[in-house]
């Protein structure tokens, strides 16, 4: 069987993950990486018997089948760029950009050219997701709780606004892309910060937000995010549908109905593994499972956006599309 060749642009911990997994895979080598800082690539590639390349380019001319693309959000763009032009499959992680400006150009891009994507939305493969999505099937979701309370990741970059994007498109955004999965699209936010930044060196984003969401099907919906403890204290989304309560984490979801309560657990890392394996599944044409392909993170991308946006200029923000 011919082996599927990733090229890896990014060498961080989450380009490392994703190159585990791929690796495990036995129809994919991880063929090539290059990243801005050359010891980080050639580590990475010395792991995994691949060859460290000094530029985007240089990788592309390798010839890859696919890319990923694992970079900073304030990075994303020329790489994008590049990989469209040549023609090769993508895969992106989230948050796939800080701003609407590079996601929306980089979307147009995709279909104009009719390049195959996937987005790092994982949690879209998680068991309990999916138990989650056929009890609410007919059964129309009323109100919807998001959180993500977690402590500041140990990288220079996260705290700084024009860097990250802030804490609801860099680590809330799991959540709220949760909440248009199962609840449906939002139109309208309003969202405050609180104004005071965590403790970190150089951070100018909000150590809490909270936001309330208007769903296009009439749910109303919350979110409170924070990034101001020394731990991950919860994350994840509670549905509140007639006759039935959902609590859904990456590795948990508890049922409550009228005859009781129920708990279900999962691997939180099996949705790792399960969406790098539909991608290269998809681009060998083997079966078609990519749950969230760029056009569809983009909109949940343009949701976290109006949160932050409308949390920093004081305002209802209304989705459009």
């Amino acid at each position: 069987m011919t082996k599927t060749r990733i090229g890896l642009i990014g060498a961080g911990g989450v380009a490392a993950r994703h190159a585990r997994v791929l690796a495990e895979l036995p129809e994919v080598e991880v063929s090539g990486v290059t990243d801005v800082v050359a010891e980080a690539a050639g580590r990475l590639a010395r792991a995994h018997g691949a060859t460290a390349y000094a530029s985007v380019g240089d990788l592309l001319a390798s010839a890859p089948d696919a890319v990923y693309v694992c970079v900073p959000p304030f990075a994303h763009g020329d790489a994008e760029r590049a990989v469209i032009e040549a023609g090769i499959p993508m895969f992106v992680e989230k948050p796939i950009a800080i701003n609407n400006r590079t996601a929306s150009e980089i979307a147009s891009l995709v279909t104009e050219r009719g390049i195959r994507t996937a987005v790092g939305h994982h949690w879209r493969y998680l068991p309990v997701v999916e138990q989650a999505r056929k009890l609410l099937a007919g059964r129309p979701v009323r109100l919807i709780a998001g959180a993500w309370l977690d402590k500041v990741p140990p990288v220079a970059w996260w705290p700084v606004r024009d860097r990250s994007g802030g804490p609801v498109i860099e680590q809330a955004a799991h959540v709220l892309d949760l909440a248009r999965h199962l609840g449906g699209e939002v139109d309208t936010v309003f969202a405050y910060g609180n104004g005071t930044p965590p403790e970190a060196e150089n951070a100018d984003v909000d150590g809490a937000t909270t936001a309330v969401l208007r769903f296009a099907s009439g749910a109303v919906g919350t979110l409170s995010a924070t990034c101001v403890l020394g731990w991950k204290h919860r994350a994840g989304l509670e549905l509140y549908a007639d006759g039935l309560a959902l609590a859904l984490t990456e590795s948990e979801l508890v049922i409550r109905d009228g005859d009781g309560t129920e708990t279900v657990t999962c691997d939180p890392t099996s949705a790792h593994v399960a969406v790098d394996r539909a991608f290269v599944r998809a681009i060998r044409g083997e079966e078609d499972d990519v749950r969230v392909p760029y056009d569809e993170a983009l909109r949940t991308h343009e949701l976290a956006l109006a949160v932050a946006a409308s949390a920093a200029e004081g305002r209802e923000v209304r989705i459009h599309g």
